[in-house]
């Protein structure tokens, strides 16, 4: 869509808010979301760091039933339970995340809604759901049912 035809979309369905700041809340939006699956990624990376950690029980009691004492004593060490960062483990990092970067920018992006269109989401969205939809064509309403 070009930039006139997305302003034109941007007026319609927004509320009473011009269509310059409906596409710059929805370009704010968006970057929340980005964020929101950047930190999707980041619990991940949390998740499967300790799933690995544990899993490193079973190959140091394997390699002890093998046998090689000095090499699951060896992952044992230098391995099992160790920082991922120097003096942090992933939950560290999330919580750091969550608390110097992700509620800042959520507190903002929801603040700035507030304050320009009256705490109403996603306008841009609204608007391009009324320019793209129709009432002729099933799944195509305007609003949610009121039942």
């Amino acid at each position: 869509m070009d930039n006139n035809g997305e302003m034109d979309a941007a007026r319609e369905g927004s509320g009473g808010v011009d269509g310059r700041t409906v596409l710059a809340l929805g370009a704010l939006s968006k970057a929340l979301e980005t964020t929101e699956r950047a930190r999707g990624h980041l619990y991940g990376f949390h998740q499967l760091t300790g799933t690995a950690d544990f899993e490193l029980d079973e190959a140091v009691r394997l390699l002890r039933e093998a046998g090689h004492h000095e090499q699951a004593a060896r992952v044992e060490r230098a391995i099992v339970g160790r920082d991922v960062i120097p003096g942090l483990w992933t939950f560290q990092i999330v919580d750091a995340y969550n608390s110097t970067y992700y509620e800042s920018f959520s507190a903002m992006e929801r603040e700035i809604v507030n304050e320009l269109a009256a705490g109403t989401r996603h306008l841009h969205e609204a608007s391009l759901k009324a320019a793209r939809g129709t009432d002729l064509r099933p799944s195509h309403t305007a609003s949610p049912p009121t039942d």
